[in-house]
C-alpha cells in the first residue's frame, strides 16, 4: 500500500511530495530534459528523477482519485490523465491551430531528431506554416500569441528560448511531450476538425493515455 512506502520516505522527500503531486495535476507533462533560461540549455529536471524514484507510490496514491501517471522512458516524458475523463482543458482556436503546427514542424525534424528528440521553430516560421496551411490569413493577434503560447509553455509543451512572443524572431523548443498530447491519428482529426468547423474550441489531453 501507497502509505507503507510513504512512512519509508525521508523527510526531505516528503516535504516534496505534496508539491510534485500539483506539479503533475497542474502541468499534465513532467520532462526529463528541460530548458534552462540561465544557462540556456536543456539540463535534467530534478523534479522528473523524484517521480522516476517513487512512481510506485506516486501513482497508487493518484490512483485514489483516479489519476494514472504514464512513464515514456524514450522520449523522456512522464503524464498524468484522468481515468473518468473529467479536469480537461479546452483550447481556443488560435491555441490548437498553434498546437497542430507544431506537431507538424516537430514531425517535419524528427528524422533529424537525435538523442535529445527536442524540436525547434521560430514564432516567425509558425506563423508563416499556419499562414501556408489555410489556418489563418494573417498574423495572428498579440494577445493571442501571447495566451496561446503561454498556455502551451504551461503545459510543458514548448518552451522560449529568448525573446517576445509576438516577435517572429522569437526561438521556440518544442518538447517531445507534444507526440503524447498529439498522436498522428490526430493529426488527421484535428485537421478535419479546423477545416470543416474552424470555430470550434479543442480539448488538451495526452491522446496517447486514453
Amino acid at each position: 500500500m501507497w502509505n507503507q512506502e510513504w512512512e519509508r520516505l525521508s523527510d526531505k522527500d516528503k516535504e516534496e511530495f505534496p508539491r510534485i503531486v500539483n506539479l503533475l495535476l497542474s502541468k499534465t507533462f513532467i520532462l526529463r530534459d528541460q530548458f534552462d533560461p540561465k544557462t540556456k540549455n536543456l539540463i535534467i529536471n530534478k523534479d522528473y528523477r523524484y517521480i522516476e524514484r517513487h512512481f510506485n507510490l506516486l501513482n497508487d496514491y493518484l490512483k485514489l482519485a483516479g489519476w494514472h501517471i504514464q512513464s515514456d522512458g524514450y522520449l523522456g516524458v512522464l503524464a498524468a490523465y484522468n481515468r473518468y475523463g473529467t479536469n480537461r482543458y479546452r483550447l481556443d482556436k488560435h491555441t490548437t491551430y498553434f498546437l497542430y503546427t507544431l506537431r507538424l514542424i516537430y514531425e517535419e525534424q524528427r528524422e533529424k531528431l537525435t538523442l535529445a528528440k527536442h524540436g525547434f521553430t521560430t514564432v516567425g516560421e509558425l506563423v508563416e506554416k499556419m499562414y501556408n496551411l489555410g489556418l489563418v490569413e494573417k498574423k495572428p493577434p498579440d494577445n493571442s500569441l501571447r495566451e496561446g503560447l503561454n498556455t502551451l509553455k504551461r503545459f510543458q509543451i514548448i518552451d522560449r528560448i529568448e525573446g517576445d512572443w509576438t516577435s517572429p524572431e522569437t526561438r521556440v523548443i518544442i518538447y517531445p511531450s507534444i507526440l503524447l498530447l498529439v498522436t498522428n491519428e490526430k493529426i488527421a482529426h484535428v485537421y478535419d476538425s479546423l477545416t470543416e468547423e474552424g470555430d470550434e474550441d479543442e480539448v488538451i489531453e495526452p491522446d496517447a493515455l486514453d
